[in-house]
């Protein structure tokens, strides 16, 4: 089992031990990242190997949009501190408990991830040629 502490992000604090920030304000409430957010919750670790666990966790029920149904508010929508630790404590529970799985799944994302960004560069550089070959036409 993962031990880990949740708790709100001060602007401008920093962490000795490995930890990540999850988004907690606005529709991407729940995305995790390395770099702090302004509005933000950190989960603060004692290893290394926990934090790369549980930030593809976050990642995973953040993409699959499972926190929508916890936003709070009216105007700016926002994740609640307590919602967040009642529901992410239990889920990160039963899904490390099947770790060898948890790992396939981690590697198989790692591998999209990369394609996704390998096909984004490539798409990238189509348009740069495309544009270069109207700008062919726009100069005669």
């Amino acid at each position: 089992m993962t031990n880990f502490i949740v708790k709100s992000h001060v602007v401008g604090k920093s962490y000795a031990k490995p930890h990540f920030f999850v988004l907690n304000k606005g529709l991407n409430s729940g995305k995790p990242q390395n770099e702090p957010f302004t509005n933000s919750f950190v989960l603060i670790f004692q290893k290394e190997e926990d934090k790369e666990d549980v930030f593809w966790i976050a990642s995973s029920l953040w993409k699959s949009k499972f926190w929508m149904t916890y936003l709070r508010g009216s105007v700016i929508p926002f994740l609640a501190l307590y919602e967040f630790q009642k529901e992410f404590f239990p889920k990160v529970n039963r899904l490390l408990q099947e770790h060898e799985q948890h790992q396939k799944n981690v590697k198989a994302l790692q591998l999209l991830q990369q394609q996704e960004a390998h096909h984004a560069k490539n798409i990238h550089l189509i348009n740069e040629l495309r544009n270069a070959i109207l700008m062919r036409y726009r100069n005669k």
